[in-house]
């Protein structure tokens, strides 16, 4: 596959991403203009729980989708403020949310917690919303526990398993994504995967579009069952596309 192909298919795959602490209702207009982008639009833009609305107001009438995440980023274990949060999300238009796993649970295999957590979060993301649940796997480390938190996930129906928040030092990796496909796989469920946070060139892109092919079969991977969450590798895609040579652009997702 060519890189303009390549880029056509991730770009239309993309949670276009603002995290930063320092984002602002400029900021979130210009976000929205280009996830509507005639070449995409985007699969989603995702956003602080404060400017749902904002981006609502942007992209009416539109494809795409708004995501905002809660228990961000610090995978805490308070689940009634976590499901107030989304609730909260909800009522504000957030079509899709991502949620942290309290991985430090997971670490010292208190399990329950995890999935008390999944569980009480699912039950209000109904209807057409998508539940995403992030791994930490940059933190979790270990392929078993990185398997383990896919499982809890996965079990408690997510709709996607997201490898990270992009606020730790190791954020998406091959080898995480690999060991997410496998769970996926052998679930037999309809769960999708998003890798996010350091995906800043078409060839980081590809790798992601490259595994899912691989593991999970030629054609597996749309919008629908993959996501790339990232704000940095949006120029590259749409230069690849244009024929330019892409720059690698910095970002702090």
């Amino acid at each position: 596959m060519s890189d303009a192909e390549l880029a056509v298919r991730a770009l239309r795959s993309l949670d276009l991403t603002d995290l930063t602490e320092t984002c602002t209702d400029q900021a979130i207009d210009a976000l929205c203009k280009k996830a509507l982008d005639p070449r995409g639009p985007v699969a989603a833009v995702c956003v602080w729980p404060q400017f749902v609305k904002r981006a609502q107001e942007n992209l009416k009438g539109s494809s795409v989708r708004i995501a905002t995440v809660v228990n961000f980023p610090a995978g805490g274990e308070d689940v009634s403020r976590v499901t107030d949060d989304t609730q909260e999300a909800l009522s504000d238009g957030a079509n899709e949310i991502d949620l942290v796993l309290p991985y430090n649970a997971v670490r010292r295999a208190d399990l329950g917690i995890a999935k008390e957590m999944v569980d009480a979060v699912r039950e209000l993301v109904d209807g057409d919303r998508l539940l995403k649940v992030i791994l930490e796997t940059g933190e979790l480390k270990d392929p078993k526990l990185i398997e383990t938190a896919s499982l809890i996930a996965i079990e408690s129906d997510a709709d996607f398993i997201k490898t990270s928040t992009g606020k730790t030092p190791v954020s998406a990796t091959s080898e995480a994504a690999e060991i997410m496909l496998r769970a996926i796989k052998a679930s037999g469920r309809p769960v999708g995967i998003k890798p996010s946070g350091g995906i800043r060139t078409v060839d980081d892109a590809r790798i992601y579009l490259d595994l899912a092919d691989r593991i999970m079969g030629p054609g597996w991977a749309t919008p629908q069952t993959f996501r790339i969450g990232a704000s940095s590798v949006y120029d590259a895609l749409i230069a690849a596309i244009e024929g330019r040579e892409g720059t690698t652009t910095t970002g702090a997702y």
